[in-house]
């Protein structure tokens, strides 16, 4: 099976075929829109294809076998050094997600993104031996839920507890994605399982982010294209089973609107991403104080719960059982 994966797209694609039949990308963009946004080159395996788009930019397009996308995905998301039983766990449901995507995402042109938009795939530069060794261990093995491969979303840290679907997305009930309590995240910070630019965050479990009244209303002015005037409350009308904000409702002196979902409320609040929509807010005359709680959706596998319990000697079937009730492993 292959995927076709939309790596970039720019006004033009800065690209280089090397002699060993790779191409080189020159200046992708990753983190889009959130704290950890940058630049980078990228070295590619497979097909790589310039789609040329109506709006006169370009697409770079790489096609691969999906085993071999799955090793540079585990390898973009976890450190190689992650423990074994976590690259296998990811392994599984990456494959799963991805096997599912195929031909049933809104982009045109490709299957995936390479972004956290969809699941991170950074090329081969960080493509290790132990990431390969967990695709090939799980070859072919996906989750399954009444006879369906599940869509298994993830996120960096639950921050305690992960959350249900419809908080994040469709109000639907999914059973696979439930809320579980998470004792695992909160425990020492497993760096041993972080990419490089991952470690760069510290405070994921619990944080604070505090704002003027002047500073956040022009972000959310910003962030809208609505003049709010000057923000005078932050309402959380709804929460999902974990804590997190579905919906906000935002007054200013000028105008007042309800938003969401979690992604949204991140968005809107911040001049990048807010860690997550799981946070509190208290407000005095000048300024709004936002105490929250992980990193992510906090829908599905908990990442920085899982190399915990990796290290703590769980095998990969049971973290998968863990965090995705109701589900079997099943050969696709």
């Amino acid at each position: 099976m292959t995927i076709r994966v939309g790596i970039l797209t720019a006004p033009k694609i800065e690209l280089q075929r090397n002699n060993d039949g790779t191409t080189t990308l020159k200046n992708v963009r990753i983190g889009i829109g959130f704290h950890w946004d940058r630049h980078e080159d990228q070295v590619f395996e497979g097909q790589m294809e310039i789609l040329h788009n109506a709006d006169g930019t370009e697409t770079a397009v790489n096609t691969l076998d999906i085993e071999d996308y799955l090793t540079s995905v585990i390898s973009s998301e976890m450190a190689a050094t992650a423990p074994m039983e976590l690259l296998k766990a990811h392994a599984v449901i990456s494959r799963s997600w991805a096997v599912r995507a195929i031909g049933h995402t809104d982009h045109v042109g490709f299957d995936v993104c390479a972004d956290d938009h969809c699941q991170r795939y950074e090329g081969i530069l960080r493509r290790n031996d132990r990431a390969v060794q967990a695709v090939r261990e799980t070859a072919h093995e996906v989750l399954t839920c009444n006879g369906e491969i599940c869509d298994c979303r993830y996120h960096k840290c639950c921050g305690g507890r992960t959350e249900i679907w419809r908080t994040c997305w469709e109000d639907i009930d999914v059973p696979y994605i439930e809320s579980v309590e998470c004792p695992y995240c909160g425990k020492a910070r497993p760096d041993s399982s972080l990419n490089d630019y991952d470690l760069e965050t510290h405070d994921y479990h619990d944080w604070t982010v505090r704002y003027s009244r002047s500073e956040l209303s022009d972000i959310v002015r910003r962030k809208t294209g609505t003049d709010y005037g000057t923000i005078q409350h932050l309402i959380p009308i709804s929460r999902g089973a974990s804590g997190r904000i579905d919906r906000l409702e935002i007054v200013g002196t000028k105008h007042r609107e309800t938003i969401g979902k979690e992604l949204v409320i991140r968005q809107t609040l911040s001049n990048s991403t807010l860690y997550s929509s799981w946070f509190y807010v208290t407000e005095d005359a000048d300024s709004f104080t936002l105490n929250g709680h992980g990193w992510g959706h906090g829908a599905g596998l908990c990442q920085i719960g899982a190399a915990v319990m990796a290290e703590e000697g769980f095998t990969y079937q049971q973290i998968l059982a863990f965090y995705y009730k109701h589900t079997q492993l099943t050969q696709y």
